[in-house]
């Protein structure tokens, strides 16, 4: 089970009783009582249900629903992909329109965390999932409901639409073609989206590659008009190229490889670079992915190939072996297994493509990342002076969650994590430190920071030295569970956006985190990757700049 099919389960569930246990859920969906914990988080985050001690209920005490559209449930997989990386195209604050197209309608569910979206639709059901969210502003277009109860119809939407600027406007359709761009089988439908598509700023449309063999009764919209089509792999190579040079981006979903290509008249001059994700899980390698489709956009001349390693050593070789398929120039890779990367570089060394390695360094490539010791000694100095300024420097263990198959490049954080620490309150025993293997995850921290507290006293004061954000967040949750909060201390690394939050809101135990700017990696990575191309001269280490961020907790006592 997916994360997103596990969430839509316990959605579903929740549809059925007042309330979920988390010991229920864990036994039912066959994983974790942790996983099933962070799950709940995430979905509280979206308001779309509340947490209670144990458990869930309803949000707002209202019934949630998972997509009733019958259309929507036809290629269902292939429309998912498509309406995810589409919803990748919003930013919060945008104002956007959302047709009743049934992969339009996916899209609604992929949206939950944009904040401060304006949102108009004519799709009755995607309006009542979004307006869940008391952040977002849904505006429900006017007109005749439609036969099938899922939308409306008619002039009165078109009246609405002329007095709204909308920056992005996600449309489908029943076929498309180069001659005659975009088409409807309704004649009311069409009607409606000439007004969409002369409205928007940007019109995206959200296209499986077999309405490209098909013909509609009316067209609404030129392919002059379209700025960017969202697609399947399935897409025919002649076509792709048409595309591209009739200056339309181009977003190919495959099952395993996002292709996201830029317009060019002229595709035989295009750079192509593939990007293997740490895992599309982590908040903090899903920020460096959209900043790097955020630099690329700026190029015509740059294609990228996004895929997903999913911490997997397996899947990260299958992935390499798809980049060299697809005879990418150059690949950026971001794996935890330093072991892997070895075997990753040694089949990029084969067919001389050169290699940037994301924060764990592999042997033969360029590395663009984190400065780890320094990373780790300015948040251990953070950690140590508030010890000294709370507990008076005095405790009895410190639980340092790490991550042996990063290997020793990124194990520096924690040694200097401990270095930064002792400047502080003097050395650490060694019997007073606990390892624990963090798994890259919330959920494996949870469980192993779980296991240790049952072998401790409760009265035992505790500094938890991280990996990075998400071994912290884990550890959180372990001691937050345990009642244990005003007897931990707890530093992490990324300062990613859930870090950020819980420190700006002054959550207890959690203490700083040293930021890496994840969002701004993409222009730097870019910038590398297009020098190394040119054949420039580049440094073999590129690292980025770091600062420590304390929350309420970690200010310094006066």
């Amino acid at each position: 089970m997916t994360t997103y099919d596990r969430h839509q389960a316990i959605l579903t569930l929740l549809t059925e009783q007042a309330s979920l246990k988390v010991t229920d859920l864990a036994a039912h969906l066959n994983v974790s009582e942790g996983t099933i914990r962070n799950d709940l988080s995430a979905l509280e985050s979206q308001k779309l249900l509340k947490r209670v001690r144990g458990g869930a209920i309803p949000s707002n005490g209202t019934a949630l629903y998972p997509l009733s559209n019958d259309r929507a449930r036809i290629n269902a997989a292939e429309k998912k992909r498509i309406a995810r990386w589409a919803a990748e195209l919003v930013n919060d604050g945008d104002v956007i329109l959302l047709d009743a197209s049934s992969t339009v309608l996916h899209m609604a569910t992929f949206l939950q965390d944009r904040r401060d979206l304006t949102v108009i639709t004519n799709q009755l059901e995607a309006a009542q999932i979004l307006a869940r969210d008391p952040s977002k502003t849904v505006i429900l277009v006017g007109g005749v409901l439609k036969v099938d109860g899922t939308a409306v119809k008619g002039s009165i939407s078109v009246n609405v639409l002329k007095e709204l600027h909308i920056a992005k406007a996600f449309v489908s359709c029943v076929a498309c073609s180069l001659e005659s761009g975009l088409m409807e089988a309704d004649i009311d439908e069409a009607d409606y989206k000439v007004w969409v598509a002369s409205s928007a700023s940007q019109l995206i449309a959200l296209l499986d590659s077999s309405k490209f063999a098909k013909t509609g009764l009316k067209p609404f919209a030129s392919i002059a008009q379209i700025d960017h089509i969202v697609t399947d792999d399935g897409l025919n190579k002649t076509t792709q190229r048409q595309l591209q040079a009739l200056n339309v981006r181009l977003t190919l979903c495959g099952e395993h490889t996002v292709q996201s290509l830029a317009s060019h008249e002229d595709v035989s001059k295009h750079i192509k670079l593939g990007f293997a994700n740490l895992s599309e899980h982590v908040p903090f390698a899903v920020d460096v992915r959209r900043g790097l489709e955020r630099a690329v956009k700026a190029f015509k001349h740059v294609d990228l190939i996004i895929a997903d390693n999913n911490l997997d050593s397996q899947q990260a070789v299958n992935i390499a072996e798809q980049f060299i398929a697809q005879d990418v120039d150059l690949i950026i890779e971001y794996h935890i297994d330093e072991a892997t990367g070895n075997v990753l570089m040694e089949r990029f060394r084969e067919n001389n493509i050169p290699v940037i390695a994301v924060d764990i360094p592999i042997v033969g490539a360029t590395f663009f990342g984190v400065n780890n010791y320094q990373a780790g000694f300015m948040a251990g100095e953070a950690l140590g002076k508030w010890l000294e300024d709370h507990w008076q420097g005095q405790l009895d263990g410190f639980v340092l969650l790490e991550e042996k198959r990063a290997g020793p490049l990124p194990a520096a954080r924690l040694q200097g994590q401990l270095k930064g620490l002792e400047q502080i309150i003097g050395p650490v025993a060694e019997h007073k430190k606990y390892y624990l293997d963090s798994g890259n995850t919330t959920e494996q921290s949870y469980q192993q920071v779980i296991n240790l507290l049952e072998q401790l006293a409760r009265e035992d004061k505790l500094a938890f030295l991280c990996f990075n954000d998400d071994a912290a967040l884990g550890a959180f949750e372990a001691v937050q569970e345990a009642g244990r909060l005003d007897k931990a201390a707890i530093i992490g690394q990324g300062a990613e956006r859930r870090m950020q939050h819980e420190l700006a809101r002054g959550t207890p135990a959690l203490i700083a985190s040293t930021a890496f700017n994840p969002e701004q990696y993409g222009d730097k990575l870019l910038t590398l990757a297009l020098q190394i191309l040119k054949g420039e001269s580049v440094p073999p280490a590129v690292y980025i700049d770091h600062k420590v961020i304390e929350g309420v907790m970690g200010t310094r006592a006066s």
